[in-house]
């Protein structure tokens, strides 16, 4: 039982650093050209 007083808040740090990630790279633009990098590989104007 001793061990959830360490599993627990290891638990709750992990989430919240998971969630402070995705906030960082929602902030940083990471989804806002979803289908860019889609459309650009089939583009020819870069030959």
């Amino acid at each position: 039982m001793t061990v959830l007083l360490y599993l627990v808040p290891m638990a709750l740090a992990l989430g919240l650093s998971g969630l402070a990630a995705f906030l960082w790279s929602v902030r940083a633009g990471q989804y806002d050209d979803l289908d860019g990098a889609a459309l650009r590989v089939l583009s020819d104007e870069d030959v």
